[in-house]
């Protein structure tokens, strides 16, 4: 095996204005389970990130064959929110198979997560042809993909 090789996917993560209010959203919208919440060694996290004065609040959440994790920064007080449009460099979302869009849709309701605009068939193109797609968007930003294959 050459070196440096990818062996496997270790997670995902998001940097959140919340944990308390974006955890429950992946527990109880896509069947996630909280695996781990702790503060971590801000001189590690400050050595880590290159942020002086970080401190950080994590969650690791695990769904059926990832793992998520949820940053949510304390510190330094100038911290800044950015709204990226899906068009923005830097701009990224996680993307779900789903068995029913439209009930992931009212569930994430109950959240304040709504679509960015209504699902719609990807009638053209790309490895989603015939599905039905929305981007769920959380308040913070978080963007979330669902994507019902055709039956």
């Amino acid at each position: 095996m050459p070196r440096g090789m990818i062996v496997g996917t270790n997670h995902t993560s998001f940097t959140v204005r919340s944990l308390d209010r974006t955890i429950p959203f992946f527990v109880e919208v896509f069947d996630f389970a909280l695996k781990s919440r702790a503060t971590r060694d801000p001189k590690v996290i400050e050595t880590i990130t290159g942020v002086p004065g970080a401190e950080v609040d994590i969650a690791y959440l695990l769904g059926r064959d990832h793992v998520i994790e949820l940053i949510e920064y304390l510190a330094p007080a100038d911290r800044r929110e950015f709204r990226l449009r899906p068009c923005d460099v830097g701009f990224a979302h996680i993307a779900f198979d789903v068995t029913d869009v439209e009930e992931v849709v009212a569930a994430a309701a109950a959240f304040a997560v709504f679509p960015i605009a209504p699902p719609l068939v990807n009638v053209k193109g790309g490895p989603n042809q015939g599905a039905v797609v929305a981007y769920l968007r959380m308040e913070d930003g978080v963007t979330v993909e669902i994507i019902q294959r055709p039956r």
